[in-house]
């Protein structure tokens, strides 16, 4: 879903081109007019970068609850310097991803993609992050067919391979190479590199092919497969932009360029692609979500409370890691204990004790929910708008919200609004010249915590919405 500044962007774009429709001069084309560019001062203006990224067991994957992976740690650090929020879309048909770029859908593709003379022709490439060979995946136990040793070998054989991906077009050279017919099989537009190599595991294929660095982490996992016949040599797999983003090209680049001298990238590189005993532990786990479907142990719990409030359950699991990243025994130095991390205050209101177990907690903490949803109605009608307030006061108290909102009235901001009103407010809580204003009632807050908790609760939910089902 566009953000309200982006859609307002494309909507004067075009009413601008329909303006100039026919007005052609001696220094303009109708092809200039039509020319949209949205490069990085334009996303920099939305405060959001829009990236289309690989949904794999390495690129961009939710594990314990938390978004995770190679691209999406990278892209995060770029927006961190950018002072951008990052919007991950995962891609559900690479072979369609460049049309999704340049239909402005998304402003980068992040998955993993070679670049080839072929894709130039659609898109520009960034500085390489991977440098990698293509290679054969085969089974070498008792199970395998027949296998491989010398590359003319695959004559007559099928290989499958994800659509779109450059893997098609490398066996159609490889074919040409060896003088023979090699029958590339592309699969459905969501079948990813890893489900193949764990169809050739399971022996429900004989063969595919996959990126050395990935083959290498699967191996981990899937001791019966050979990775060791490559077919490619070295290749550079990079980030996509537009023709017409310059700009985000060469930030990208001049950033790259230094991060990747850093003990931080090399962290990050290992961490998805070379420690296989994490990468085994990920995929043996109940809740890495790719393989599950499942977050958290209380996903049937939370789905059965959340329609008592009419809310999304992945909105209500992304407040409950917030507060308790699914510990059931946590507490907080103030005393806030379980998952939904209920003050003890609070929670003798809702007959709480210690003792009380996890369904307790969630039905005591969406009691209270309901209970702060109630003490908006009559303020903010729009019902999704009124999560946002309803989480701010969970974290902050009610006072606190409220003292915002008779400040963003007096300060000729709408009371009724959350980002860029009410919130904005809330960041000046912790100001002496707001906080001591005569219509706050409350005093200090720490609004910045507050901010960020309201924030991290809706990304981590576009995350949770990004990977699972209503």
């Amino acid at each position: 879903m566009l953000t309200t500044k982006r859609l307002l962007f494309f909507l004067f774009s075009l009413t601008l081109f329909a303006c100039n429709e026919g007005k052609e001069g001696p220094e303009t084309t109708i092809e200039e007019e039509e020319k949209i560019v949205f490069d990085l001062p334009e996303i920099k203006n939305t405060g959001e970068l829009r990236a289309l990224v690989d949904y794999s067991t390495t690129s961009y994957f939710l594990y314990r609850g938390r978004p995770m992976g190679f691209e999406y740690e990278l892209l995060s650090r770029f927006c961190d310097a950018q002072k951008l929020e990052l919007t991950i879309l995962p891609i559900t048909d690479l072979s369609s991803v460049m049309d999704s770029l340049n239909n402005f859908k998304g402003d980068l593709i992040a998955a993993n993609l070679t670049k080839t003379k072929s894709r130039l022709k659609h898109v520009q490439f960034t500085k390489a992050l991977i440098r990698t060979k293509q290679v054969l995946v085969q089974r070498n136990d008792k199970s395998a067919k027949e296998f491989i040793q010398h590359l003319d070998e695959l004559e007559g054989k099928e290989i499958f391979v994800p659509k779109g991906s450059s893997f098609y077009g490398r066996l159609a050279s490889l074919a040409d190479e060896i003088g023979g017919e090699i029958y590339a099989k592309e699969t459905a537009q969501n079948v990813t590199v890893e489900e193949l190599i764990a169809k050739v595991a399971k022996g429900e294929i004989d063969y595919t092919i996959a990126h050395e660095h990935v083959a290498k982490i699967n191996k981990a996992y899937f001791s019966n497969i050979h990775i060791k016949n490559a077919v490619s040599l070295e290749q550079r797999l990079a980030w996509a932009v537009r023709d017409s983003s310059p700009k985000l090209l060469s930030t990208i680049n001049e950033w790259l360029e230094k991060f990747k001298k850093t003990v931080d990238y090399r962290v990050i590189y290992l961490k998805y692609y070379g420690n296989t005993s994490l990468y085994k532990s990920r995929m043996n786990s109940d809740f890495f979500t790719s393989k599950s479907g499942t977050i958290s142990p209380y996903d049937d719990l939370i789905k059965e409370y959340a329609t008592e409030i009419g809310w999304d359950w992945r909105l209500l699991t992304s407040l409950i890691y917030q507060e308790s990243g699914f510990d059931p025994n946590s507490s907080s130095w103030a005393g806030a204990q379980g998952l939904m991390q209920l003050m003890p205050e609070t929670a003798s209101e809702y007959g709480l004790d210690s003792t009380a177990n996890p369904k307790d907690n969630i039905d005591a903490g969406v009691e209270y929910l309901q209970w702060l949803n109630e003490q908006f109605e009559e303020k903010v009608a729009d019902s999704t708008e009124r999560i946002k307030f309803v989480l701010a006061a969970y974290n902050a108290g009610l006072g606190h919200i409220f003292d915002a909102m008779r400040l963003a009235e007096k300060y000729k901001l709408n009371p009724k609004l959350w980002k860029g009103n009410v919130a904005e407010m809330v960041l000046k809580k912790s100001n002496p010249e707001f906080y001591r204003d005569e219509v706050v009632h409350y005093g200090y807050c720490r609004g910045t915590e507050t901010y960020k908790y309201v924030n991290e609760v809706y990304s981590r939910f576009e995350h949770y919405k990004n990977v699972t089902k209503e």
